[in-house]
């Protein structure tokens, strides 16, 4: 691994995909919320719309603008050499994302995704993960509410827990919230992709290396009514579990023998129920291309949910750690998850990355695993809460 500095570079970190919705928002957030010593730019494909949004910019007047397209290799390329850290926000990822993940592995430039697409991760890893290695590039998926929340807040639980003993964590997820086109976009894509999830996870099982002497595991678990938080546990299929699993692989302190479990948590057996029925009901249009579009045109890929309705959101994902004979409730709480609290998340990634004193990792990597402490602190200052509710 050759870890360089890149300060020789123009720009600290470029916000790819910058007039969509998440994106805006994490460009005002940057705006308002950055040292004054960052050196940033947005970018994206429409020069008149970048300068749109520069004009709403709190001192947006020295906020470049670099125009790239996802469907030019040589201009992704381009766009990572002038940048430590690339935060893009352009998907489906498994559609538009590769030539910048390429990019950035082959110039040792940082690179963070919101993606919630197992598929494309795996591909990442088995395409992009060796080069990033020897130029030191760290690529980083699922940097928003999938999947910060639930990894930080698993290694968070795993901090409160006796070390070298095996240990345990369920997560459990409550949420009043909308989400927006492009989340729509990508979990159709996902529900309609189901072989080809399984062939990619199983190619990144023949390219991982094999875990030597402990043991990690992330099972789906079945519906239950989990009395320890008094309400009904309805696995969820995410990427959640599967990112806490890498980090779990990634760091000692999981211990020798980790297990995480990730659900939804329902007070109402009936809300429970029309929960799976309508997962599976999307699931099943997801098959049928008809169908699938009819569905992907209800929610148009760059709009999302009102400020007001974003005002009014919230989220908890609460955690049961045990361990040694101990047993641990903590919680990540704060507002709206799928679009404030994440450009919050995704933001506060790229300025860790391009800030904090970090361990020294390269190639594929999870949010607990490159930044971990430092991530919390930064989510902390931000207004996201990380707290332990009780130990026994």
């Amino acid at each position: 691994m050759n870890r360089p500095n890149r300060t020789d570079r123009p720009y600290d970190v470029v916000l790819f995909g910058a007039t969509g919705f998440v994106g805006a928002l994490t460009a005002e957030y940057l705006a308002a919320h950055a040292p004054r010593e960052l050196r940033w730019a947005i970018a994206g494909r429409d020069e008149l719309k970048l300068e749109r949004l520069r004009e709403r910019l709190p001192g947006g007047r020295h906020v470049p603008v670099l125009r790239a397209d996802v469907s030019d290799p040589a201009g992704l390329r381009a766009l990572a050499e002038q940048a430590r850290v690339v935060a893009t926000t352009v998907g489906p990822y498994l559609t538009h994302g590769e030539e910048l993940v390429a990019a950035c592995a082959d110039t040792g430039t940082d690179y963070l995704d919101l993606t919630g697409e197992p598929e494309f991760v795996d591909l990442m890893y088995v395409r992009h993960d060796a080069r990033a290695r020897e130029t030191g590039a760290r690529l980083l998926h699922a940097c928003g509410f999938d999947s910060v929340p639930h990894d930080l807040g698993a290694y968070f639980t795993v901090q409160q827990l006796p070390e070298d003993v095996p240990l345990t964590v369920d997560g459990f997820v409550t949420a009043d919230a909308a989400f927006s086109g492009g989340t729509l976009a990508s979990a159709l894509n996902q529900f309609a992709r189901g072989r080809h999830m399984l062939a990619a996870a199983r190619d990144r099982g023949r390219h991982e290396p094999r875990l030597v002497g402990r043991r990690v595991a992330a099972p789906t678990g079945a519906p239950r009514f989990a009395k320890e938080i008094g309400a009904w546990a309805l696995p969820l299929p995410t990427i959640d579990p599967q990112i806490v699993r890498r980090s779990a692989k990634a760091l000692d302190r999981y211990g020798p023998d980790f297990r995480y479990r990730h659900y939804a948590a329902v007070r109402h057996l009936p809300v429970a129920v029309g929960g799976i029925a309508a997962v599976g009901a999307v699931a099943t249009a997801a098959q049928l291309p008809p169908a699938r579009r009819w569905l992907s045109d209800r929610l148009k890929p760059g709009d999302g949910p009102s400020a007001e309705k974003r005002a009014e959101s919230w989220f908890s994902v609460r955690f049961v750690g045990e361990g040694g004979g101990r047993r641990v409730f903590t919680e990540v709480a704060g507002g709206d998850p799928g679009y404030d609290e994440t450009a919050k998340m995704f933001a506060e990634a790229a300025l860790s990355l391009a800030f904090d004193d970090l361990p020294p990792t390269a190639g594929q990597v999870t949010t607990a695993q490159a930044m971990g402490d430092a991530l919390i602190e930064r989510l902390r200052a931000a207004g996201i809460t990380f707290r332990v509710a009780a130990k026994r």
